[in-house]
């Protein structure tokens, strides 16, 4: 079931949902029936089960979110050629950014890249979407739409 949807009236299926790199994919299937990849998660249950609710987007991708240039699960990188840096992000539907390698979720696009490169730095112009596209890119059409 997708995250949200009802197994019953008043009751909430929680779902966890998990992104791979594909060498970590190629891996898994290289082990085939030689072995076994076991995953289990529990969140518990029964009648103290919360529901599920679903919250607006908050923070800086915020209105980028709500306009429908920003989705829950789009995948942002980037590439620093020099520095021999690159870094992935996955958009959350809180509008948090999760960085691969990073335990904790970031707020700004800027604070996300900074916990990769080390450095201030602005990742509204660093971080892109598969298009090209950069977040700044997608900020400037939301203006432009506006005004």
């Amino acid at each position: 079931m997708a995250s949200g949807q009802r197994a019953e009236e008043g009751i909430y299926i929680a779902t966890l949902t998990i992104h791979f790199d594909p060498e970590v994919l190629a891996h898994i299937a290289a082990v085939g029936a030689e072995g076994a990849v076991e995953v289990n998660v529990s969140l518990g249950g029964g009648a103290g089960t919360a529901k599920a609710t679903s919250a607006p987007p908050i923070g800086p991708l915020a209105p980028l979110m709500t306009a429908g240039l920003l989705r829950a699960n789009d995948v942002l990188t980037f590439r620093q050629t020099r520095a021999k840096r690159s870094a992935k992000a996955i958009v959350q539907p809180d509008g948090q950014l999760i960085v691969e390698g990073k335990a904790t979720p970031f707020q700004s696009p800027s604070k996300a890249a900074s916990a990769v490169t080390g450095s201030a730095i602005n990742g509204w112009t660093l971080w892109r979407l598969p298009d090209g596209r950069t977040l700044d890119d997608l900020r400037d059409k939301l203006m432009s739409d506006e005004g």
